[in-house]
């Protein structure tokens, strides 16, 4: 496996040893984590929506337990925009890891937490940033900073919108809020107000509240893009009405829509949101995220008095922040080649007439019965995954190293899938 291959299949799709080990998987895991074939389905004989087992993955291509060798159009969720294992990020971990693995948190801070907070923010042009371990975690963070800076306690967030699980940031996700909320709801905060997304606010709403919580583009929502114009004008509006702006660049950031970040695009004028939040492609593969903010938005928090008031054990981690260091350096590289990438990958898709919609390596795919479409993807060897709330769009948001030949590949193989002869 060397990252470029072509996807090789030796089994029956999920294979011998992926069912296998699945089986133990389902023994010891809660039963809600890993979907699986369902018993019915299994005493007659239809295994095919078992999982497959990842054993290693390089560049593009990602080799299951029983050998057969993918293309993973996925990204791993949009964590491998350099790619899977990247030489450089593995030998940053490999030389952190002969050093120091774990600092204090907030108490005692290691060199590699000082250097990434310094690189995130001449990358960015925002001084100030709090690291987690997770999207959720910086969402939190920006939350409790927009409180902090505001004295206000609303929050708005859009229909749709995914901002991940965790009980600080699960009541501002819309996308399939019945399933994810649901259960939990009389133990979550009534503080987010939910409106349809890519349509005007209104300022009394505004001058309520203490932060507007965006996604660029809504990823898991389905790849949907907002109304030209419509961002910069929620920038201005919010900015007029003493409300903060949150971006969730968690899916978006780090080159996945063509800029390094999506507030950086032309379409919004020049307006900056106030606090941006980060992770996913961030750390090359470890956990690890960010809240990035203003001076004037990160100050609110005060000094510290001696014990931090939002912190945890892994902050900063000096593994973390060594990989998250070399992801960068590995994705500016990347980002030197991805026009041209971009531009064969919207070529394909033009060329078999596949209507598509989002921006950028952040696409879905206008196809008939996305998620039946991954599972028939996968027996060809391309890992896929469906998006928004109907499984309505296939995302296609690969590595952006993927190779030509792997673009040209994979969407013929869509292509062919949708149209059988």
């Amino acid at each position: 496996m060397n990252g470029l291959q072509l996807p090789h299949i030796l089994t029956d799709i999920p294979g011998p040893c992926s069912q296998a080990q699945v089986d133990i998987l389902a023994q010891h895991e809660c039963p809600a984590i890993t979907a699986r074939r369902a018993r019915r389905a299994e005493a007659l004989g239809q295994s095919d929506t078992d999982p497959i087992v990842w054993k290693a993955a390089l560049g593009a291509n990602v080799m299951d337990v029983d050998n057969n060798l993918f293309v993973d159009l996925t990204a791993g969720f949009g964590v491998a925009g350099a790619g899977h294992r990247h030489p450089m990020v593995v030998e940053a971990a490999a030389s952190q890891s002969s050093q120091l693995l774990h600092a204090m948190g907030d108490a005692f801070p290691d060199p590699k937490r000082i250097e990434l907070l310094q690189r995130l923010s001449l990358l960015t042009g925002y001084p100030r940033s709090i690291l987690g371990c997770s999207g959720s975690d910086a969402i939190d963070a920006a939350v409790k900073t927009a409180v902090m800076a505001t004295g206000r306690h609303q929050i708005i967030a859009f229909e749709a919108g995914y901002h991940g699980l965790a009980f600080g940031s699960l009541p501002a996700t819309h996308y399939k809020a019945g399933a994810f909320r649901g259960p939990f709801q009389k133990l979550l905060g009534q503080h987010v107000c939910h409106l349809p997304y890519g349509q005007s606010v209104d300022a009394q709403i505004l001058s309520q509240s203490a932060a507007v919580l965006v996604e660029p583009i809504q990823g898991r929502g389905g790849i949907r893009v907002p109304p030209d114009g419509w961002l910069a004008g929620l920038i201005r509006d919010a900015h007029d009405n003493g409300c903060m702006v949150i971006f969730d660049e968690i899916y978006t950031g780090f080159g996945r829509t063509g800029t390094p970040f999506a507030f950086q695009d032309d379409s919004l004028e020049g307006e900056r949101p106030d606090l941006v939040c980060v992770g996913k492609a961030l750390g090359g593969g470890f956990p690890i995220s960010a809240c990035l903010g203003t001076a004037e938005a990160m100050d609110a928090w005060g000094g510290s008095k001696g014990e931090a008031i939002h912190t945890q054990t892994f902050l900063g981690n000096p593994l973390g922040c060594a990989m998250a260091i070399a992801s960068l350096n590995a994705l500016e590289t990347v980002w030197k080649k991805l026009k041209p990438t971009i531009a064969h990958t919207h070529s394909e898709l033009q060329r078999h007439g596949i209507k598509y919609q989002g921006r950028g390596m952040l696409l879905g795919l206008q196809v008939p019965d996305p998620l039946g479409l991954c599972r028939q993807l996968l027996k060809s060897g391309y890992i896929a995954l469906p998006a928004g709330i109907n499984a309505e769009v296939l995302a296609f948001t690969p590595p952006l190293c993927i190779t030509k030949n792997q673009i040209t590949a994979s969407i013929q193989c869509i292509a062919d899938l949708c149209n059988p002869t």
